[in-house]
């Protein structure tokens, strides 16, 4: 290491040592417009957005880098986030569809990429990847700053949130958002949890496994890649929890076990010893056995159910007689025999005991209450101002989209960044304005390449205000709150209505490997089971009540027309007759007017012959978007023998001022074929 490096270091860490002196020696209040909690992953993209904007911001950060759960999970040091580098295309919105690890920013370059080229990357070059984010972006970050109790001050200013650190510092914001993720373990308590080893603090050797039997409590990814790193040592693995197991490539949520974890299920079915069973935690109890009044001499531990336990002054001890083994009331039990070790991998919940009574959001309706409650926009419930971020935001689509991974949230964070722009700075959500004949292209173009709403399909969709000649897009509206859509966006709905573009899954269950399991023909596209683009178009925003009426597992209300695009085998949707002929139609419905294409001499020839012209024609040919007229075109005629009786310039259309001037190109026109039928 050289000597500026180490100065480096030195000067950095000094810097460090004295303002945290001076801070606690100070009793400072520091005070900003937005503090972000957490130097995750989520709370440095909302920091590149807040610093892009250049707002007053600070992320504030308990540990020494940032990333820091990466350092310690998953244990087995495999992250199941798909790193695809090769993807054959050149488009990087296209190619973020399938990186999930990569932030957003303005820089091409700074991508997942350059710390891992591996398919599911180990898990240590996270922080590694985030720490080169926070750098070349000069992100404002603050580390060593535990944050042990946060409230809301009302005051005559507004409502603002007090942060106060393990030195009494207190930091003062108008705008709080939390990006602290999920990391307090989840348990479950019954007779005999204290006996039940924690994922978080588990061996990773196999070799600790050798030879024993092993009961997990759990059957999600953290519990299936514990299973899997023991299932050559460990003699049987048994896995116990409420539910069944789901798998990702079934339910298409992210969250659900994934193929890269699950192979255990192959050992179970065909019956090598392990095995997954199903029963409510609660009414378990893992304990050892009496034997003639003393505990058995070797560490053995026994599942059984509570309902079994007899009458005692001791409810809760861990020691059973052989009458309270399920084993005794039913010989074939499927786990009567006894375990070495248990095992709980039941995940991790959002730290609630920081905020006080009056900054605490709620409980989540969903998740068993591990999530904090939300809005549509992602503000706390009863807590205005402050804002969750990232896997703590996933009660939104809690097992319906991929709002709880960094490849959803990086969008939804995005978004709550445009609410904060529009509600603080009055910046409307950033909308492009495109002439009504250029729709149709630029819907193709976002169904084909677009990443957020490909990756939090159903929750992000492309709103399409309608103002007749002409249209504004609004990429990446939150779903849910599409009755808000003004207040949240700025943008007004005129009485044209307007359209919403979604991506969304068909809700049939079928056969997901089964023979009939795509749709191809665009006639049935309503029928389409994988991915694909549909279109609502509403006259009106639809209302909170409706919203709430919604058709069960719709993402909106029923709209006034809908469209289905019909599930494409390479997720492209360019399919003349498939996909762009059925959406054109479909917009000139609901528009009410002609969307086809004209060749110029087609646009020349209804000119002549119609008093309305093609919107196509009036928006490009007939408004000067043809084919200009120059000196090397009329000379490329003449010999072209397109116009035998050359003219002066005086003589020419264009030379008289009485003449219609978008007349002037059509002599350079080849004529299209096209029959007008208007």
């Amino acid at each position: 290491m050289g000597p500026n490096v180490l100065w480096f270091v030195f000067s950095t860490l000094l810097g460090f040592v004295l303002s945290s002196f001076s801070d606690r020696l100070l009793n400072v209040t520091r005070r900003y417009n937005y503090c972000v909690l957490g130097a995750g992953p989520a709370g440095l993209q909302m920091g590149y957005f807040l610093s892009k904007a250049r707002r007053d911001y600070v992320i504030l950060e308990r540990n020494a880098g940032p990333g820091s759960f990466f350092n310690t999970y998953p244990r087995h040091r495999k992250l199941i986030s798909i790193n695809k580098i090769h993807t054959g295309r050149q488009n990087r919105e296209f190619n973020l569809r399938h990186d999930w690890n990569s932030l957003l920013s303005h820089k091409p370059d700074l991508l997942f990429r350059r710390v891992s080229g591996d398919f599911y990357p180990p898990a240590d070059v996270y922080p590694l990847y985030l720490s080169m984010f926070a750098k070349e972006l000069g992100l404002k970050v603050r580390y060593g700053v535990d944050v042990g109790r946060i409230r809301s001050v009302q005051s005559a200013a507004g409502r603002s949130y007090s942060l106060t650190d393990q030195h009494s510092t207190d930091y003062t914001c108008s705008v709080l958002l939390v990006a602290t993720g999920l990391w307090v373990p989840q348990k479950v308590e019954f007779v005999g949890s204290d006996l039940v080893e924690g994922y978080e603090s588990i061996s990773t050797n196999p070799e600790d496994y050798r030879d024993q039997a092993v009961l997990i409590l759990g059957k999600g990814n953290s519990a299936f890649e514990t299973a899997q790193s023991i299932l050559g040592k460990a003699s049987r693995v048994h896995m116990l929890s409420s539910s069944p197991v789901r798998l990702a490539w079934q339910t298409h949520y992210v969250g659900d076990l994934r193929a890269v974890n699950n192979e255990l299920l192959d050992t179970y079915q065909l019956k090598s010893l392990d095995g997954l069973a199903e029963t409510r935690l609660e009414k378990i109890a893992v304990a050892q056995q009496k034997e003639r009044g003393r505990r058995r001499q070797k560490h053995q531990l026994y599942l059984t159910l509570r309902k079994y336990l007899l009458n005692r002054t001791e409810r809760n001890s861990s020691e059973v007689t052989r009458e309270e083994l399920a084993g005794h009331h039913i010989d074939n039990f499927p786990t009567r025999k006894p375990y070495d070790r248990v095992i709980r991998c039941l995940g991790f919940r959002f730290n609630f005991s920081i905020f006080d009574g009056s900054a605490r959001p709620p409980n989540s309706e969903n998740a068993k209450g591990r999530l904090p409650g939300v809005t549509a926009w992602y503000e706390g419930k009863k807590t205005p101002g402050l804002f969750v971020l990232g896997t703590a935001s996933h009660s939104r689509d809690y097992r319906s989209s991929a709002g709880g991974f960094i490849h959803g949230f990086r969008y939804t964070a995005r978004a709550v960044h445009r609410v904060l722009e529009h509600r603080y700075h009055a910046n409307p959500w950033p909308s492009t304005k495109l002439l009504t004949t250029q729709l149709l292209s630029w819907i193709l173009k976002r169904v084909g390449e677009a990443s957020g709403p490909y990756q939090m399909f159903e929750v992000l969709g492309d709103v399409i205000l309608l103002r007749g000649s002409h249209v504004e897009y609004v990429e990446e509206f939150l779903l849910q709150a599409l009755p808000q859509f003004s207040s949240l966006s700025g943008h007004e709905v005129t009485s044209h209505g307007l359209m919403v573009v979604v991506m969304q899954y068909g809700k049939k269950k079928i056969d997901y490997l089964g023979r009939d399991r795509a749709e191809t023909d665009w006639t049935r596209a309503w029928r389409s089971n994988f991915l694909h683009p549909v279109l609502y178009f509403y006259e009106a925003l639809p209302t909170e009540e409706e919203m709430k009426l919604r058709p069960p597992g719709w993402p909106l209300p029923r709209p006034k027309a809908i469209h289905h695009m019909v599930e494409d085998f390479l997720t492209e949707w360019d399919g003349p007759l498939s996909h762009i002929q059925p959406l054109r139609r479909f917009l000139e419905h609901c528009l009410q007017t002609d969307l086809r294409a004209f060749y110029a001499d087609s646009c020349f020839l209804s000119a002549l012959t119609h008093r309305k012209q093609p919107l196509f024609c009036q928006q490009g040919y007939l408004d000067g978007g043809g084919v200009p007229l120059s000196r090397r075109l009329q000379e490329q005629d003449y010999k072209a023998g397109l116009n035998p009786a050359k003219q002066d310039d005086a003589g020419t259309p264009g030379a008289n001022s009485a003449f219609p001037h978008y007349l002037t190109p059509a002599g350079a026109s080849v004529s299209s074929g096209l029959k007008l039928d208007l």
